[in-house]
């Protein structure tokens, strides 16, 4: 019995092992290609998938430096038109400035010319209306004090000794 029990564990083994490798064969050609195939297309797709996004992060990375360098620049355009934009209003507010100094002086050195021209006319004009007046008193002194012909000849002699003729 325990060879016949040795024989049929013998056979069983056999059996077992053969139908194991039967297996094995089968599954080696009708599954496990296909699940290769899968996990090696899975790996694959993975694979690729991580090499995109590795190239979008690098690309994010390149495009946030581009961002970056584009505002600074953005930035120190803004500045430079806003200190330009700043210097000309300063240069225009001068600019203005002295021409109103400019014109003030003008306009004050016409008045004071005009004032000076109107002074020179009214002097001239007092002084005509004095010696006019001056005129018309000497006459009236004249005629009052030469009314006789004695206070005439009087104010000649008066006159020719005051002078001395020479």
């Amino acid at each position: 019995m325990e060879k016949l029990i040795s024989e049929f564990s013998v056979g069983l083994f056999f059996w077992q092992t053969m139908i194991f490798v039967g297996l094995l064969f089968l599954l080696r050609k009708y599954a496990w290609g296909p699940i290769l195939g899968a996990v090696n297309e899975r790996e694959t797709s993975i694979k690729d998938a991580l090499a995109s996004a590795e190239a979008a992060r690098a690309e994010m990375e390149t495009l946030q430096s581009d961002n970056q360098r584009i505002l600074k620049e953005a930035r120190a355009e803004k500045e430079a038109l806003l200190k330009e934009a700043r210097n000309t209003r300063a240069d225009l507010i001068n600019t203005a400035k002295e021409e109103a100094q400019e014109e003030a002086q003008k306009i004050l050195a016409q008045a004071q010319e005009a004032i000076q021209n109107e002074k020179r006319a009214a002097i001239s004009e007092l002084k005509e209306q004095v010696g006019s007046i001056a005129m018309d008193i000497a006459e009236k002194v004249l005629q009052k004090e030469l009314e006789s012909k004695d206070k005439q000849v009087e104010l000649i002699d008066q006159l020719l000794k005051d002078s001395n003729l020479k």
